[in-house]
């Protein structure tokens, strides 16, 4: 019989890991299933794994999908494909979701407003849970009436209907923009905000308006805008086009608007940040990429996406979801300064 008829080489199965690793078929099962830990020593743990890539072991996801009820397969929704910070949420729960044999659908809702189409009319039996990011509320109904475990990533906290909620600390990095602002002697502010109408983006404002309206001779004026450049650099253009005197600093929802804000100063002839201060939210690369680089709010996106995913396996298995908001930080680059007037006294 040539080479070319030879029959292939059998499977490598659990129960050859196990003897390889010299342990029980259950521990094989415990550690290649990712719920080892508190179970089986680190060193055992590191024997399996190393048995079964030198057998070339592989489980058999479909098997055991029968065995279980499950599929092992999550569904996340974002409002846009081209945002980096969803790429990162995205890059973030694959990870953890690898980690336990899972995989991860990535389907977009444009904008997050929403409704979103129904991704379930085929596809329903195929899914364990749906985790969704920075959704607007109206955009939800067909993910609510699912009837599967649902976990809402930068959302309305409040909301009783998901089965776990991972939130930044959105309040708190708008505070810190604020009070950086303020204390280098800014006093009429322009917030240009998204026209998204999401949880996320009204924590954002809220959290501006609380912050000025602590300091006496401070004020804010609101300017919508679209999530773009384009349409974030036509917003200032008008506001610096119309009469009264010009904002020292713009305090912008995210790093595009920013990068709007920052094209919008430069046309009217004027600098940042020596004429006018410019902020942005979310530490895209975009952040570093623009002339002078954006101070802004660093959002561990990838976390989010990696916290997301735990929750949801947590929920599936009948755990409780790691709570409290992730920490965001200040980061403060050359698109920030004193305002002219403070710079003209000292």
């Amino acid at each position: 019989m040539s080479s070319a008829q030879q029959p292939a080489p059998p499977r490598p199965t659990s129960r050859d890991v196990a003897r390889a690793a010299d342990v029980s078929q259950a521990t094989v099962s415990l550690v290649l299933g990712g719920k080892w830990r508190g179970r089986v020593s680190e060193t055992t743990a590191e024997r399996v794994r190393d048995s079964a890539r030198a057998l070339g072991y592989r489980p058999n996801l479909a098997a055991r999908s029968l065995r279980l009820g499950r599929t092992r397969t999550a569904l996340l929704v974002v409002p846009a494909l081209t945002n980096e910070f969803f790429a990162r949420v995205h890059t973030g729960a694959a990870a953890v979701a690898a980690e336990h044999d899972f995989g991860v659908v990535l389907y977009p809702s444009p904008d997050g407003a929403g409704p979103a189409r129904d991704p379930f009319a085929s596809a329903r039996a195929a899914l364990d849970g749906v985790i969704a990011s920075s959704m607007a509320a109206g955009a939800l109904g067909a993910l609510r009436d699912a009837d599967l475990p649902l976990v809402m990533l930068d959302s309305d906290p409040g909301d009783p209907g998901p089965a776990a909620h991972v939130n930044l600390d959105i309040a708190d990095g708008m505070r810190q923009v604020a009070e950086h602002l303020l204390g280098l002697g800014h006093r009429r502010l322009v917030h240009l905000a998204s026209a998204v109408h999401t949880w996320t983006f009204t924590e954002r404002a809220q959290a501006l308006a609380r912050a000025v309206a602590g300091v006496p001779d401070a004020t804010v004026r609101t300017v919508p805008a679209a999530l773009d450049v384009g349409a974030g650099r036509e917003a200032v253009e008008r506001l610096l086009a119309a009469p009264g005197p010009l904002p020292t600093a713009i305090v912008c929802d995210d790093d595009i608007l920013a990068a709007g804000a920052c094209k919008a100063v430069r046309r009217r002839g004027l600098t940042v940040p020596d004429d006018i201060s410019v902020t942005g939210f979310d530490d895209l690369a975009l952040a570093t990429a623009v002339e002078p680089e954006l101070t802004t709010v660093r959002l561990p996106a990838q976390e989010v996406g990696e916290r997301g995913m735990r929750a949801l396996l947590a929920v599936l298995d009948g755990r409780p979801p790691e709570r409290g908001d992730l920490p965001v930080r200040l980061t403060v680059r050359g698109s920030t300064a004193p305002p002219p007037a403070a710079r003209a006294r000292s």
